[in-house]
Order: structure tokens, then C-alpha cells, then sequence
């Protein structure tokens, strides 16, 4: 199931609004014989990229994926044909489908014969790729990580606004690898009026990665003529200050995974609005003393409103410190009428 769960995230950022899955084939034997991970749209599934691997090897085997096989035909046939067609004889998944179009494979798979094992390092599975489809599918929106880079007392630039560079190349080469896998960046005209971002993935070389995620400036101010987002792919200007109004477009769009790098002001908005559903805080060994802080205004006014998280992990990126966490289960959030988080 590791090994289903790395190739898929290999395949994370190209397969929107598809789920990036992996999948692994064994022989009767129990040896690997095919891998395979989501095509982009309109593509096979991981499950058929594996048996096409694995040809007749696959016969009396097993299959390891990510997500439970599908049962419905859409672009291609379900995947539960393939499986059983190919005869394999077990399929373990991690996640049972929540996408009542799709789900049902299990069952399928059941009344032909193949055993089959729900739960297999679901919790895992659940925090690596699949999470901002899981997400999508759970509560109709994108999932929302909020980047941030800072210093050890909370500052993300200096007094005179300069920011470059506060944490180490090795943190920027993987937030330049994060961004290749979302569907959308959002940055508040304030940041692009400030710092001129491009907003683009990047190689330690300089070069762009193949798939570039969807430029998205949100406020009412116009983007300087001859800045980094006046060229090249399409920016998207939403002229608005609600992260209500942002997210409605982008769930329009068909958008699973939206990265936030905007600055304080509105990152709190989004905060406040509970729009945010994962947070990347890169800490780098340094103190500034003045400066802008990470968040502004969150609409926590005392601190029974504090807005607390459940840490994941935490690990060292070069000499900087990623701590990844996400809003605490069944916290109200200030300023959204008691909503669930």
C-alpha cells in the first residue's frame, strides 16, 4: 500500500478533478508485477495502468490500491471490470469511495468472487494525496493549505518589507514541489503589489514545472503593468475581499486543491471565514523583531475564540523547522456563526 501510496503521489496535481490513486498488482506468487497511478483526465485509472502492466501475470493475484475501485461508467468503463476480467483474485484498498456515482465497487467485486479488504493504512492514504479530493467530496469546496513562511517570532517580512529570503532553498525547493500539485495559488493584491510574484512552480534550476497550478489574485486593486502576472499563462483577478466569493469560484471551476500564500490580511480573512483546512508553517531559525506577522485580523477577539490546531508533524527541511497541522475536530470558528471547521 506504501508503494501504491508514493506512485500516486507522483501522479498528484495532474489528474483534477479526478482523485490521484495508486495501484500495485501482485502475482498468485505474491511478487510485483504491475504499478500504475491516474491518468489525467480522460485517461485509464490506476487500476488499469497496473493490469496493463502486469498482462496475465495478474491472473489469481492481488491488487493494492489507494481507493476503492470504481463502479461506474464515465470516461472509461469501471475499473471493477477490468479487475475482474483480469482475474485477479484480491483487491485490499485503503478508502472506501465516497462519491455515491462511483462507489459500489466493493460490491461488485464481491458477488464475482475476488476477496477484498477495506482500511489498509487508511489513515495514511487519507492525509497523502487523495486528502483534498476526500475533502471535495465531503464538503462540496477545494481544500484550502495555507503556506507561510516566518521567523521564530512570527514575522514574515522585515520592518521595511523585505522577505527574500527568510527560509533556506531546501524549504523553497519544496514549496515550489507543493505548488506543482495544486489545482489553484491565491495572493492578495497586496502581496503582488509588495513582493511582484510570479506564483509559478519552479525547478532549483529555475525551470517550470510541467503542470502550473491556476494564478489567482484577490482583491480590488489593478496588477501593475509589466509585473510577473501580467505575462505568460492566464491569471484569474477576482475583484473581491470574500473568501466566501473566491471559493465559490473556484468550486466552479472544478478545483480540488487550492494552495494560499497571501499575506496576513488575507490569510485572517480566510481564517476567520473557515475556509482554511490545512496549514504549512515554515519556521526559519531567525529573529526579525519588527515586521508584519504571519496573520492579521482572524476575528478572534478574546481567547476563548483562539483558533487551535492538531499538529501532524513535525520535521526539519534543511536548517528550517515545517510544522503541518490542521483546524482541531469540532472546533466553532469566530466569526462564521459556529460553524464546524
Amino acid at each position: 500500500m506504501r508503494r501504491a501510496l508514493a506512485v500516486s503521489a507522483a501522479a498528484h496535481g495532474r489528474t483534477s478533478p479526478n482523485p490521484a490513486v495508486g495501484c500495485v498488482i501482485l502475482d498468485a506468487g505474491g511478487r510485483v508485477v504491475g504499478v500504475g497511478a491516474t491518468a489525467p483526465p480522460g485517461g485509464p485509472h490506476a487500476e488499469r495502468v497496473a493490469l496493463a502492466e502486469a498482462g496475465e501475470r495478474a491472473h489469481g493475484g492481488t491488487a493494492v490500491v489507494t481507493l476503492e475501485p470504481c463502479d461506474h461508467h464515465g470516461r472509461t468503463a469501471p475499473c471493477v471490470d477490468a479487475l475482474i476480467g483480469a482475474g485477479i483474485a484480491v483487491v485490499h484498498a485503503a478508502l472506501a469511495d465516497p462519491n455515491p456515482v462511483a462507489a459500489g465497487g466493493r460490491e461488485r467485486l464481491r458477488a464475482a468472487g475476488v476477496a477484498t479488504r477495506l482500511g489498509v493504512l487508511a489513515d495514511e492514504v487519507a492525509r497523502g494525496p487523495l486528502r483534498g479530493w476526500l475533502h471535495r467530496q465531503r464538503t462540496g469546496r477545494p481544500h484550502v493549505t495555507w503556506k507561510v513562511a516566518g521567523t521564530l517570532d512570527g514575522r514574515v517580512a522585515a520592518a521595511d518589507g523585505t522577505s527574500r529570503w527568510i527560509t533556506g532553498p531546501e524549504a523553497r525547493a519544496e514549496v515550489h514541489d507543493l505548488r506543482r500539485r495544486m489545482d489553484a495559488i491565491i495572493a492578495g493584491t497586496g502581496t503582488v503589489l509588495a513582493d511582484d510574484p510570479a506564483l509559478t512552480a519552479r525547478r532549483p534550476d529555475g525551470s517550470l514545472h510541467e503542470h502550473q497550478p491556476l494564478r489567482v489574485v484577490v482583491g480590488h486593486r489593478d496588477v501593475p503593468p509589466g509585473s510577473r502576472l501580467t505575462g505568460g499563462d492566464a491569471v484569474l483577478h477576482l475583484r473581491t475581499r470574500d473568501p466566501g466569493e473566491v471559493m465559490d469560484v473556484l468550486t466552479g471551476r472544478d478545483l480540488v486543491d487550492v494552495l494560499l500564500e497571501g499575506g496576513p490580511t488575507l490569510a485572517g480573512a480566510f481564517v476567520a471565514a473557515g475556509l482554511v483546512d490545512r496549514v504549512l508553517l515554515h519556521l526559519a531559525p531567525a529573529l526579525l523583531g519588527a515586521g508584519p506577522h504571519a496573520l492579521g485580523a482572524a476575528g478572534v477577539g478574546t481567547i476563548a475564540d483562539i483558533v487551535r490546531l492538531d499538529v501532524d508533524e513535525v520535521r526539519r527541511v534543511g536548517a528550517d523547522v515545517v510544522i503541518d497541522a490542521r483546524p482541531a475536530a469540532g472546533q466553532d470558528v469566530p466569526g462564521v456563526g459556529g460553524s464546524v471547521w
